[in-house]
Order: structure tokens, then C-alpha cells, then sequence
């Protein structure tokens, strides 16, 4: 027995010496290191569990590898398609314009028409009268596919455009999607649709791919129109729930060379999750007339890419907003590079808001949101807390001339495990619909003081204190 234990305790120390090599080669935040190092040699067993599952950094050791032949020759069609955008380096965002195309591999592109979608009746309401004019392809992405009524009528139309020979591809999330019944999933593919599950809990692979989902929300129709931004397939946002009532959210209606970004976000995705590179095909790619007069651009990241190319961009539009900066998110758990370039912006005289729901799907994700609040009450940023429901927007505007909409929160998770999608849009009357949106909802919020918030009580202070700590996988 003693032999055994021995043995055991060797094989676990060498594992654990591995571990911390792969750390220290992986180049991950010191701090970071250090955190993980105890883990793993104070907790038994479990520590190495943790790191195996959450730990590894996944932009040296990625789930997906697509730098290929085919996907080089996909994107370099997507890349031909545009109408290009005409910015010189003197130009306003030129900067932004620039960091997404080397960081997502997408250039802006003009002659789009983008369109603001307010809440859930709205969204689907546009989406279903898109689906329905479908001719040759339906593509559809996302995170939370449930059943219910929308998923019914869902079912129906594609049973329909299927019927009359459209091809339907759908991608959902295992882990989002987990409780989409597998009775619902059979009568899609015996309608005739083709349906995958993105990183599905599978045994043998489920500590290396639970923490890294896919939350993206895409829908492709024809290559003519898209959608993209926070609304899920889900009655919570048409019906609401018991305890947060009717979700509210905003969605984008895309038309124009920017959807041949989308799709090939859509495209990449599929071709990572079945190998079917039939998707890649030049035949998806059609010839847009101009769609209307705004600017846009896909910027999308995920635990693959090289760099957090979301959180990237957020600091670039927060860093060079000279008059203001309104964010509209669920989950601010900024890190400390977000967190800086906001205090330094309201330091420096712009005006910074952020407005988020006052109702939290989750008491520790509110609780870790409410432990930042104190500092950034003090440098400066305004903070309201929107009382109706829960409002599940990520929405980022910048002195009425760019704007961000799309999947991405504000936090670690979205940065650093999550595959994200956001449209970036260059119209300063989108960006001005937006503020005007953003303005209203301040009106009929709470806006918090931070003279009185500091006087919270200290065990409110404690539980924002211990969730905190779970800010990296929250």
C-alpha cells in the first residue's frame, strides 16, 4: 500500500511540475501564474482539475487551428467583396479601422444599411419577415437556443424553406443550448436542416472545452441580410420570466458587403465544429448594390485568436473618446485595462456613463459587477442602474461617431474564453439614434452617488468583496 502511495504521489508531483513548466512557457500574467502554481500543489488533485479546465491559455494552445489552405482562400474571396471604406491614417478611428482588420482580418467596408432593433418583438419581427424571403440559404448561430414559442415557429418556417429547397445550417452552443430538447433537434434534421452543437459536453474532452463557449448570435440569409447582437432564441425576451419579466436588448439588422463578414464568422465556425468545407465554397458570395450610406465593420474573438480583439477595441473607442462614452452593459467586470482606461477617460473630463440593469440573472455575478463601482464612482464615471426588468444590451457609444453592438460583455470571460461578435458601425446618425436611446434610459434610472454609495453596509461590502474573487470565471 505504502508502494502505491508512493507511486501515486510521484506520478502527481511530476504532473504538477508539467503544469507548472506549461505556465511559465505559456507566458500567462504572473500573477495569474503564481495563483495557479498554489492551486495546483495546495489543493489536492482538484487544483490540477481547475487549471486543466480553466486555466490553460488557450491563445498558445488553441481549440481550433483554421489557418489552412481553404479558409485562406475563403477569406481572401470575403476580403473582395467589400466596398472599402476610405479612411487615411489623418482620418478620424482610423485607428479602430485599422486594429480590427489586423486583429479580426476584416476591413471596414461602406454602402451598408444597419439598423437598430429594440427588444424582442421588434427583433423577431424583422428576423422572421427576413427568413420568410429566403431563396437559397438560412445560416443560424447562437449561445441560448430554447424551445418555446419562438423555437415552434422556428421549426415551422424552416420545415417550409426546406420543403421548398433552402438549405438550412444551424450552430448552437452545447453548454448555452443545453436544455434544447433532443425530440426538437430531430424534427429539424428530419425536416431537412443540418444542425451541429458547438464544443458539446463530450467524456474525454470535457475539461478542455466546458470553460470556452460560443455566444455568438448570427443569422445569414442569402448573403443579402443579417442579424447580429444580444438577443438569444429565447421566450424570456417576447414573454419574460417570473423573476426578471421581459428581457431587454438590442439587436442589428445588416445589410450590404458587411454581411459577408458575418457570414464567414458563421462560416469559420461551422467549418471548426463538422470539418465541412462546402461552406468555404466562393458560391456563398454574391455582388451587393449599395444598401445604404453607413460604414461598418465585424470584429469578432474568442479563445483562439491571437489577441482579445473585442476587449481591444473597447479600450481603443474608451481611450480615444474626447467628449463622451456611454456603455450599456449586463456584466462590467472590466479587468484592469478596461477599468483603467475608464478612470483615466472620467479623470481627464469625458463623460462617462454606464448603465446596467438593476436586476442580475446571477447574485454573484451582481455582487462581483457592485465591487467595482466604488472606484469608478470616485474617479469620476456616472452609474446608472436601469429598475425595468433586465436589461441585457452591450452597447458601447463614442461622441456621436462610432459605435459597438453585438454579443461581447464587459468581462473576463467575454475577453478571454468566449467566442464574441460585434458589428462596429462608423455613422454618426446611428451613433446619435443610440445616445438618444441611451439618454432616455438614464432618465428613468437610478443613478447611484458615490458619496452615499460608500456607505453601503459592510456586509454588502464583504459579499462584493468574496465575489470578486471569481471575477476571471464568472
Amino acid at each position: 500500500m505504502l508502494m502505491i502511495f508512493t507511486i501515486l504521489l510521484i506520478v502527481y508531483i511530476l504532473i504538477g511540475i508539467f503544469i507548472i513548466i506549461k505556465l511559465l512557457l505559456n507566458g500567462i500574467h504572473p500573477t495569474k501564474t503564481l495563483a495557479w502554481m498554489l492551486a495546483v500543489f495546495t489543493i489536492p488533485v482538484g487544483g490540477m482539475l481547475l487549471y486543466l479546465s480553466l486555466g490553460r491559455n488557450r491563445r498558445k494552445n488553441k481549440l481550433f487551428e483554421q489557418k489552412n489552405q481553404k479558409v485562406t482562400a475563403y477569406l481572401k474571396h470575403v476580403e473582395e467583396s467589400y466596398d472599402p471604406m476610405s479612411v487615411s491614417e489623418d482620418q478620424e478611428h482610423y485607428r479602430v479601422v485599422h486594429l480590427i482588420s489586423k486583429n479580426s482580418g476584416f476591413a471596414a467596408s461602406s454602402n451598408n444599411s444597419v439598423t437598430l432593433l429594440k427588444d424582442g418583438e421588434a427583433t423577431f419581427n424583422a428576423i422572421f419577415s427576413a427568413l420568410e424571403k429566403a431563396e437559397k440559404f438560412i445560416h443560424l448561430q447562437y449561445y441560448i437556443f430554447e424551445n418555446g414559442e419562438l423555437a415552434n415557429r422556428l421549426f415551422q418556417l424552416f420545415e417550409s424553406k426546406s420543403k421548398k429547397g433552402v438549405s438550412i445550417r444551424i450552430l448552437y452552443d452545447g453548454i448555452g443550448s443545453f436544455s434544447l430538447s433532443k425530440k426538437y433537434i430531430r424534427q429539424l434534421r428530419n425536416a431537412g436542416c443540418e444542425v451541429y452543437s458547438f464544443l458539446p459536453i463530450q467524456f474525454g474532452k470535457f475539461l478542455s472545452s466546458i470553460n470556452y463557449r460560443n455566444h455568438r448570435k448570427i443569422i445569414v440569409i442569402d448573403n443579402q441580410v443579417a442579424f447580429t447582437g444580444g438577443i438569444n432564441i429565447s421566450d424570456k425576451y417576447i414573454k419574460g420570466d417570473p423573476y426578471l419579466g421581459i428581457w431587454h436588448d438590442r439587436h442589428v439588422k445588416l445589410e450590404g458587403p458587411i454581411v459577408h463578414s458575418l457570414h464567414a464568422v458563421f462560416a469559420m465556425d461551422w467549418y471548426a465544429t463538422n470539418n465541412d468545407d462546402q461552406i468555404l465554397s466562393s458560391t456563398y458570395f454574391i455582388k451587393h448594390k449599395r444598401a445604404g450610406c453607413s460604414d461598418a465593420q465585424i470584429v469578432h474573438s474568442g479563445p483562439d485568436s491571437d489577441f482579445s480583439s473585442t476587449q481591444q477595441v473597447y479600450f481603443s473607442i474608451i481611450n480615444q473618446a474626447k467628449r463622451y462614452v456611454y456603455i450599456i452593459n449586463p456584466y462590467i467586470i472590466p479587468g484592469e485595462g478596461i477599468l483603467k482606461a475608464l478612470q483615466v477617460a472620467a479623470l481627464s473630463g469625458v463623460d462617462v456613463r454606464l448603465l446596467l440593469s438593476d436586476k442580475s440573472d446571477s447574485s454573484i455575478v451582481r455582487q462581483c459587477v457592485r465591487s467595482y463601482f466604488e472606484g469608478l464612482l470616485k474617479s469620476g464615471v456616472n452609474i446608472y442602474l436601469f429598475p425595468e426588468n433586465f436589461l441585457h444590451s452591450k452597447i458601447i457609444i463614442a461622441d456621436d461617431t462610432i459605435s459597438s453592438i453585438g454579443t461581447t460583455n464587459m468581462d473576463i470571460r467575454s475577453f478571454e474564453h468566449n467566442y464574441e461578435i460585434n458589428a462596429v458601425v462608423y455613422d454618426d446618425k446611428f451613433a446619435k439614434n443610440l445616445r438618444n436611446d441611451f439618454l432616455k434610459d438614464c432618465n428613468k434610472s437610478i443613478r447611484l452617488k458615490y458619496d452615499t454609495f460608500v456607505k453601503r453596509p459592510w456586509h454588502d461590502k464583504l459579499k462584493e468583496g468574496i465575489a470578486k474573487v471569481f471575477s476571471p470565471v464568472l
